[in-house]
């Protein structure tokens, strides 16, 4: 993660926005972030924790987030662009957000937390927090990227169980724990087994054996299934043809049906033939004539109607057009009026434009009699405040020569410095009268340990190198006794002149005494005993005097190197004494007084500094009152010049003078209303006279239009008399001619829906059926055997042929299951063979797998694991620590998790890291945390990582100071950059760029910068 931009608006101190540009102070490589105490230094990195994590180190969540709101807003709003991902390639934007209740200032509404992606110039809401996008949770960001103050050792104070859980979530390492994956592979291992058991069981007693008879089973059913497949295909041929036979013998029987019933409709077919003539000369003859004679009657008829009702509308007609020609003369007489009501118009709209005018008038001179007495009050009070001020500043001048911050600044360091040294002086003298006191101590044991040494010895080396040999000589005795007690065995089988087994000799003078050997044997295992247990004294008491003898060697060490330290105390204690004296202070007491003097001084400075800037906003308010007043004077002046001209130009725009004054006093809306009126009904007079004139003009088209079709109607129906006359003639000619002479008859002919080609369809159909019904009964006839067919011979061939049928299925039956069941047994030796093999390495696996369950059992190997890190994170430690150290000391881990310091000025001793000095600790958190760093930065495989410090740095001595900040100088050659929040001046001197904070009385923290 790089920051980029960080924006801060009412957190704790910072009451106006301020915008941090990280992107100018990260090119250094190194910057700083500098400002007094109280300043604001440290809220910055509280903003990028709120940004990120939604929550801050200093309060908690619940109950305090509304003392970081500043007194003096009501929103906190921070904005922080930060880029993160692979090589850090991707840009987002955090923002947080809180805002007070309107309605109680000491409660805070709920937070308002975001990110976004920005790509292209987009911003873009996203789902993750910063935990995905960085990688880290909150704890650990704080250990490895942002170290806040008061959290700096916080790696080195966490127990070995939670540090190495640290490791685990940090680096990944749950991927190495194995115990359930393990377990679960192991799961389902067994159930497989259990599953190929079951199934092998499920198989049964499947042999080769019973697959061989089922062989030879099937070639049995194979021979039969032959001989009676013959025998069947003889029968078959006998009885197909004898179904032939019968079929001919049905069809025979189903045509002579046929033809029954076709001989049955002769009668029926003679008398629709009979009327499908009568009705094919009636429709096809004689019915066109008669439509024809009909329509001429219909046309007849209604050229008399129309005659009759054009000589009605003729009269009718006349009187509307007479009526309408005068009401349109009345009505154009009026419309030529129109210009002159036009005009009256116009004038009543220049009357309501003149009474705007005169108002705006009144309104312009009443306003700039209301401006000038506010005027000219405004001047006096500018002129009185500008005398104050002034004497004011005159009053700061001389407060300004007498104190400046800096002094005060300078006071207070010593008074600090005044009281550390003082504090460590004293420490210094308890801790070398308390290390006298343990010398001494040490001397006192080395003499109780030493007086247990015999008289005859020298010291602890002498008396145990001759307990040594008397432990030697002891047990050559014993082991001579022990071969003794193995000759006893032979004591009893010596006999007087017989040979002994041992030696041979045949004189036996001194034989061996059985009881005197046990008890000797038993009188050196007690010496040997009493001589192991001395040596084990001897051994631990030259311990114990070695261990006092290194303490005093420590304790006298350590009681130079702090007698050296007091003298160099007391040299600065005298140097800042004597600087002291030559500024006239004796004592601390003098220089607090001294110190509480010039505070007054600067607070009342600072009280002039605040009375004169409310007397400037005063005279800066005044001043744009009087500018403001001015400008509405002079505009009031101007309008009422520009509306008294236009007032004169629209009075000489009326033309009827005397008609628009009757007007002036009426109401705006009376002379709206008088103008509407008359506007309307001039409208209505002319939309009245374009329809009285269209009317008309209708109506003389349609006098027209009735008179022609009067001529029209007379002439169609003299033409229509003379056309029915001559088709009466016609149709009763054809009718003689046709012999349909009966009318009757004809109508109900011409009415009937008969449909002619379904009679004519049904005739052809009916006659052609005969023809064929009647060849086929003579062709069957002539077959010898068709008309004789033996039913009762068919049927006894017919259940011949089912028998020998259904005794061939049977066997073909049989053979298909013997197949189905060769083919499963088959199947089953397979699958048993395989489910055999594949049981066997099961098994194994589920043996590797129980032997592996055991080993990652417990997390026991990511706790392995998280061990070898953090021993690589020592060895890279190591690199910048032994530097820092001067090679006296060396960081270790135990297989516990456990911090041990390798301490080469005591003979490479170990001890706890926690035994550290303020300083060395220090050293050793920061060495710790830039690997740390290291390896995160490895871990998200960026070019360029960030480490940001916020403390430490006043508890080393110059030099180390030194080492230190050369150390962090170094890790820009390693693409690295380091940010520090210190008010230390010995780093300020160091560091070229910076960010400068001020707390401002008035605007809260503000930002400058090292290069504006």
């Amino acid at each position: 993660m790089i920051p980029l931009k960080l924006s801060i608006k009412g957190l704790y101190s910072y009451k106006e926005e301020q915008i941090i540009d990280f992107e100018k102070l990260t090119a250094a490589g190194m910057f700083g972030i500098f400002g007094a105490v109280g300043s604001g230094k440290s809220s910055i990195l509280e903003a990028i924790l709120l940004a990120l994590y939604g929550s801050t180190e200093r309060l908690s969540d619940r109950g305090e987030k509304n003392s970081m709101v500043n007194l003096q807003s009501n929103h906190l709003l921070i904005n922080f662009e930060f880029s993160a991902g692979k090589n850090n390639s991707q840009h987002f934007l955090a923002r947080y957000s809180v805002k007070r209740n309107a309605k109680n200032f000491n409660e805070i509404k709920p937070s308002e937390h975001t990110f976004y992606l920005i790509e292209g110039g987009e911003t873009t809401p996203i789902q993750q927090n910063a935990e995905a996008i960085i990688g880290m949770k909150k704890e650990h960001f704080k250990q490895t990227v942002i170290i806040p103050q008061g959290k700096f050792r916080e790696f080195i104070d966490l127990t070995p169980g939670p540090r190495a859980e640290m490791m685990k979530e940090l680096f990944g390492l749950e991927r190495f724990d194995l115990s359930a994956k393990t377990g679960g592979l192991l799961k389902v291992v067994r159930n497989e087994l259990i599953r190929l058991e079951t199934q092998l069981e499920g198989l049964g007693d499947t042999s080769e054996e019973i697959l061989k008879e089922k062989f030879k089973l099937r070639e049995e059913f194979k021979e039969a299934g032959k001989k009676a497949s013959k025998n069947l295909d003889k029968t078959s041929l006998q009885l197909q043809s004898l179904e032939a036979l019968k079929k001919k013998h049905l069809q025979f029987i189903d045509f002579q049906s046929k033809w029954d019933a076709l001989q049955s409709r002769t009668q029926e077919m003679e008398e629709k033939k009979k009327e499908l003539k009568a009705y094919t000369q009636a429709n096809n003859y004689l019915r066109p004539i008669w439509n024809q004679i009909k329509d001429c009657q219909l046309e007849l008829e209604k050229a008399t109607t129309g005659i009759v009702n054009c000589n009605r509308f003729k009269e009718a007609y006349s009187d509307d057009i007479r009526k309408l020609e005068l009401q349109e003369r009345e009505l154009r007489e009026k419309a030529e009026k129109r210009p002159l009501r036009e005009a009256k118009i116009r004038d009543l709209k220049k009357v309501l434009e003149l009474q705007v005018i005169i108002k705006d008038l009144e309104d312009a001179k009443n306003k700039v009699s209301s401006i000038k007495p506010s005027l000219i009050e405004n001047q006096g009070k500018l002129a009185a405040i500008e005398k104050q001020l002034s004497s004011l500043e005159e009053e700061l001048d001389y407060s300004r020569s007498q104190a400046t911050s800096t002094q005060l600044a300078k006071l207070t360091g010593d008074i600090k410095d005044w009281s550390n040294l003082s504090e460590n002086k004293n420490n210094l003298e308890l801790s070398l009268a308390q290390i006298k006191k343990e010398i001494q101590s040490i001397k006192e044991r080395e003499e109780e340990i030493t007086s247990a040494i015999p008289s005859q010895f020298e010291n602890f080396d002498s008396w145990s190198n001759w307990e040594n040999e008397h432990l030697k000589s002891l047990e050559a005795g014993k082991e001579q006794l022990i071969e003794n007690k193995a000759l006893q065995a032979h004591v009893k089988s010596l006999k007087t002149g017989e040979p002994c087994p041992l030696c041979g000799s045949v004189h036996h003078p001194m034989p061996l005494s059985t009881d005197e050997t046990e008890e000797k044997v038993a009188e050196f295992k007690q010496r040997l005993i009493a001589s192991k247990q001395t040596i084990d004294k001897i051994q631990k008491l030259s311990r114990q005097l070695y261990d006092q003898n290194l303490q005093k060697t420590n304790q006298v060490k350590l009681y130079t190197e702090k007698e050296q330290d007091l003298k160099t105390l007391n040299i600065e204690f005298s140097s800042l004494k004597n600087d002291l004296m030559a500024d006239g202070l004796q004592d601390l007491d003098a220089l607090k007084v001294r110190f509480k003097k010039l505070k007054g001084q600067i607070e009342k400075e600072e009280s002039l500094q605040k009375s004169a800037r409310e007397y400037r906003k005063q005279l800066e308010s005044l001043r744009l009152q009087i500018e403001n007043g001015q400008q509405q004077l002079k505009v009031g002046e101007q309008q009422t010049i520009e509306l008294t001209s236009r007032l004169k130009a629209k009075e000489e725009e009326i033309s009827d003078k005397n008609f628009s004054n009757g007007y002036m006093q009426s109401s705006t809306e009376t002379i709206k209303q008088t103008i509407a009126t008359v506007l309307k009904d001039i409208e209505d007079t002319a939309n009245l006279l374009d329809g009285k004139q269209k009317v008309l003009k209708d109506k003389r088209n349609d006098e027209t239009t009735n008179l022609a079709n009067l001529e029209n109607f007379k002439k169609n129906k003299e033409e229509t008399v003379l056309k029915l006359e001559t088709l009466n003639s016609k149709y009763d000619e054809l009718k003689t001619k046709l012999g349909q002479t009966d009318q009757k008859l004809l109508d109900k002919l011409f009415n009937s829906n008969l449909d002619e080609e379904k009679f004519d369809r049904e005739i052809r159909e009916y006659e052609k059926e005969c023809s064929i019904v009647q060849s086929h009964l003579s062709s069957l006839e002539a077959e010898e055997g068709v008309k004789s067919f033996d039913q009762a011979h068919f049927n006894l061939l017919q259940e011949e042929f089912d028998s020998k049928k259904a005794e061939l299925d049977a066997i073909n039956k049989k053979t298909i299951n013997l197949d189905r069941d060769i083919s499963e047994l088959k199947e089953k030796l397979e699958t048993k063979k395989d489910l055999t093999k594949l049981l066997d390495a099961m098994g194994n696996r589920a043996t590797n797998l129980k032997e592996l369950e055991q080993l990652f059992k417990g997390s026991g190997f990511v706790k392995y694991v998280s061990s070898i890190y953090l021993k690589e994170l020592c060895n890279t430690a190591n690199k910048r620590f032994t530097q820092l150290t001067k090679n006296s000391l060396r960081l270790e881990i135990d297989a516990n998790n456990t911090f041990w310091v390798v301490d080469y000025l005591n003979e490479g001793k170990k001890r706890l890291l926690k035994t550290l000095s303020g300083g060395q600790t220090f050293q050793a958190s920061l060495c710790l945390a830039l690997a740390l760093a290291e390896k995160v930065k490895s871990l998200n495989q960026a070019d360029q990582s960030f480490f940001f410090l916020d403390e430490g740095f006043g508890a080393l001595d110059r030099k180390s100071l030194r080492i230190v900040f050369e150390t962090l100088k170094a890790l820009r050659h390693e693409n690295r950059i380091v940010g520090i929040i210190s008010h230390v001046e010995e780093l300020q001197q160091e560091i070229e760029v910076f960010a400068n904070i001020v707390l401002d009385a008035e605007k809260g923290s503000q930002v400058m910068y090292s290069y504006q």
